[in-house]
């Protein structure tokens, strides 16, 4: 698309405003002490997303929904535009978590496809870096719960959690700790492929909206996500982009 059609795109995107276990949060309870730790916000400075960072959203997307030629063209682009290996592989393990372990093997598996066949052509890809450790025990669970927080704004609890705790120990312990721990990838291009994943799939109009928050807490600007809705309908999602736009005018209205 060239940027005459992109800028049409913005326009026609603009004016039709007129797992998924995350964001369970709609049905919890976000309590607001003003002692709360305040998240992080240094990630994101720009005004406008970068190249590499427009990629990650159509990657989860397509990944979510099993599309595997879309995704196919996805993590080539991702890699063009400066996605490491490492960066590219951690988007699609933690999408295991919003779209389920099939989806994101199959699409690992399309990663080595991809890899192979640019190294075919003498494409030689950073390799990128490897998490660092991540704690276990006690340590994690109370690590996971520091990092929901903060992504959050506040602690979270709720009648969900009383009713099924397990759902809150897995939250804590493995989405936020064990995932979000892992240090080879920044907590905003996180959410910029989980708001791509979610955007993708009817019906998690309550996920995406926890979501798009999420990412306003850890620096991305509502203009930012108004680009992750070109994007998508740039690839090809225009309802998935259309979902971003409504949430978005329904958070921040």
């Amino acid at each position: 698309m060239n940027s005459t059609q992109r800028s049409k795109c913005c326009h026609v995107l603009l004016g039709a405003l007129g797992f998924v276990i995350l964001g369970n949060f709609a049905l919890g309870q976000i309590s607001s002490a003003s002692t709360s730790p305040k998240p992080e916000t240094h990630i994101v400075s720009e005004k406008t997303l970068s190249a590499r960072q427009q990629a990650i959203a159509p990657i989860g997307a397509s990944m979510a929904v099993g599309d595997m030629p879309r995704l196919h063209d996805a993590l080539n682009h991702g890699l063009d535009a400066g996605l490491t290996i490492s960066e590219s592989k951690e988007i699609l393990i933690q999408l295991y978590a919003y779209a389920g372990f099939p989806r994101s093997l199959n699409a690992l598996s399309l990663l080595m496809k991809v890899l192979h066949e640019r190294a075919a052509l003498g494409i030689h890809d950073a390799p990128g870096r490897d998490p660092g450790p991540v704690p276990s025990g006690r340590a994690l669970l109370d690590l996971g719960t520091d990092n929901q927080t903060r992504l959050l704004g506040a602690p979270v609890s709720g009648p969900l959690f009383e009713f099924a705790p397990a759902i809150d120990q897995f939250l804590k312990g493995h989405l936020f700790g064990d995932i979000f721990a892992r240090d080879n990838l920044e907590w905003a291009d996180r959410e910029l492929a989980t708001v791509g994943a979610i955007a993708a799939i009817p019906g998690l109009e309550p996920q995406l909206e926890s979501h798009l928050k999420i990412s306003m807490n850890v620096g991305l600007t509502v203009q930012q996500l108004h680009q992750v809705a070109i994007e998508l309908e740039t690839v090809g999602e225009p309802n998935g982009a259309k979902r971003i736009l409504v949430a978005l005018e329904k958070i921040s209205g």
